[in-house]
């Protein structure tokens, strides 16, 4: 079975041309080597997907003809524990870190805007 059809039946990407483009683009290994989409999957590869900011390692467990439901899909790959234990722990640093501009304080009020202009055309001139 062809790697991009096998990564959509497995519910890692939403279409198959998705996925292609992510085994083209350098974002899927198998056993360690960079692939073409029309590369064949067995079972017992190890894939690597990186996909936005994670990153899995996955065993192929099983091999699928058409993209089923969820629970069909989790059967057919195993992620490994240092995988999920690194996916966890990338989650826990995400959720605990401050969200971007959260150190600036509240907006500036009209007043505020304006003495802020004003001092800004002070220094020009």
């Amino acid at each position: 079975m062809r790697i991009d059809k096998w990564l959509w039946a497995a519910r890692f990407f939403k279409t198959r041309s998705l996925a292609a483009t992510a085994v083209l683009g350098g974002r899927v290994h198998v056993n360690g080597e960079r692939v073409k989409p029309s590369k064949v999957v067995h079972t017992d590869d190890v894939l690597e997907i990186t996909k936005g900011p994670e990153r899995r390692t996955v065993a192929v467990r099983r091999l699928a003809d058409r993209r089923g439901s969820a629970t069909v899909a989790q059967t057919l790959y195993a992620e490994t524990g240092e995988s999920r234990a690194a996916r966890e722990q990338q989650a826990l640093e995400r959720r605990f870190a401050r969200a971007l501009g959260s150190d600036l304080g509240p907006r500036p009020t009209k007043q505020a805007r304006r003495r802020l202009d004003a001092l800004r055309r002070n220094r020009r001139g």
